[in-house]
C-alpha cells in the first residue's frame, strides 16, 4: 500500500503548500495530492510542487468536474502530467449540489448521467484521440495534444454503489473519504473490483482518504474536527456514507492515537484491499510532525512499505 498526504490548509501560501509536498517526500512518502476548493487550483498545484520537488507522485483528490469541460480539463491535466514527468494522476468527481448550484450557478441534476458521460469524453481525450461526443448532458468534439505527456490515471470519487461500479468501469479505480476499513472492505473494494473486472479493465486503484493525528489527546482531536469540519457531514453523499458506517460525524471516522494504534488503523487500511491511503495531517505542529515521522517509518525504503503495510 502507497502511503501519501493531502496537501493544504486554511489561508496558507504557495511556498507553505509546496513546502508540504517537500516534507512529504522527505519522508519517504510516495505521494501528495491537492483538492479543489474555492482557492488555489489543484491541477496546477500539482504541476507546480512536480517541478518543485523531484520524485514524489502528485495528483488530485479531486477536482470539480461541473465547472470544467472534458475538453479544457484533458488540456490541463496533461499539461500537468507533462510538467511532471507522468507522476500525475487525475481525481476527479461531480462535487456536490448545495456547492455546484450555489456557487456556479450550474444544475447539478442527474450527477451520475453526468459523470457517466464525462468520463467517457474524457478518458479519449487523455489518450490523445479525436472525440466526438453527443450526449444528454454534454457534447464534446476535438482533440487535445500535449507531447511528452502519457495519459495520466483517472480516478473517481465514489462512495455509493453507482459510482463505485462507474469508477471500475470507466476510470481506473476510486478514492474514498471519511470511509473506515471495515467499510472499503465489505462495500468499497468489492464493488469496484467487480465492475473493473466485468469491463476487463485491469485491477483498480483504491485510494482512501483519511485525516489523521498521533496524539496524546485522541478525544481533543476529535473535537476540534467536529467543529472545523461537522457542518460537511451534512452534505448527501458524505451523510449517506457516515450512515452507512454508523457514524454520526466527520470526527468518528478518523485515525487519532499513539503510535501503535495508528500504525494499526495503517495496517487495517491496507487489508480492507486499499492500494493508496491519502492523510490529512491533523493537529498543532507537533502532532502533525509525530504522524509524518510515523508514516515515514511505515513506508520505509520505496517499493518497501513495511511489506506494503501487511
Amino acid at each position: 500500500m502507497r502511503l501519501g498526504v493531502l496537501a493544504g490548509g486554511n489561508g496558507l501560501g504557495l511556498d507553505e503548500l509546496i513546502g508540504q509536498v517537500r516534507e512529504a517526500a522527505g519522508a519517504g512518502l510516495d505521494s501528495a495530492y491537492f483538492s479543489q476548493v474555492l482557492s488555489w487550483d489543484a491541477v496546477t498545484l500539482a504541476a507546480l510542487a512536480a517541478r518543485e520537488v523531484p520524485g514524489i507522485a502528485v495528483g488530485t483528490a479531486v477536482t470539480q468536474t461541473y465547472p470544467r469541460h472534458p475538453l479544457a480539463l484533458a488540456g490541463q491535466a496533461l499539461t500537468a502530467q507533462a510538467a511532471s514527468g507522468n507522476r500525475f494522476t487525475l481525481g476527479i468527481g461531480p462535487s456536490h449540489g448545495p456547492l455546484i448550484e450555489t456557487h456556479f450557478g450550474l444544475s447539478y441534476d442527474r450527477p451520475a448521467r453526468h459523470v457517466r458521460e464525462y468520463l467517457s469524453a474524457l478518458v479519449p481525450l487523455l489518450r490523445g484521440e479525436q472525440v466526438d461526443y453527443h450526449g444528454e448532458t454534454l457534447t464534446a468534439a476535438g482533440r487535445v495534444m500535449v507531447p511528452g505527456a502519457e495519459p495520466p490515471p483517472v480516478l473517481l470519487a465514489a462512495l455509493g454503489p453507482v459510482m463505485l461500479r462507474m469508477a471500475g468501469e470507466l476510470a481506473d479505480g476510486a478514492v474514498t473519504v471519511w470511509t473506515g476499513p471495515e467499510t472499503i472492505a465489505r462495500h468499497v473494494t468489492p464493488a469496484v473490483t467487480r465492475a473493473a473486472a466485468a469491463a476487463g479493465r485491469p485491477r483498480p486503484r483504491v485510494v482512501a482518504g483519511v485525516i489523521m493525528s498521533v496524539t496524546a489527546d485522541p478525544e481533543g482531536v476529535r473535537r476540534r474536527v467536529a467543529e472545523s469540519l461537522g457542518p460537511a457531514g451534512n452534505l448527501p453523499s458524505y451523510r449517506a456514507m457516515l450512515d452507512r458506517q454508523g457514524k454520526s460525524g466527520v470526527e468518528e471516522t478518523i485515525v487519532a492515537g499513539d503510535e501503535p494504534a495508528v500504525e494499526q488503523a495503517v495496517r487495517a487500511y491496507a487489508e480492507a484491499g486499499v492500494t493508496e491511503l491519502v492523510v490529512s495531517l491533523f493537529g498543532d505542529p507537533h502532532e502533525r510532525a509525530r504522524t509524518l515521522g510515523l508514516l515515514g517509518a511505515l513506508r520505509g525504503p520505496r517499493g518497501d512499505a513495511q511489506g506494503d503495510a501487511q
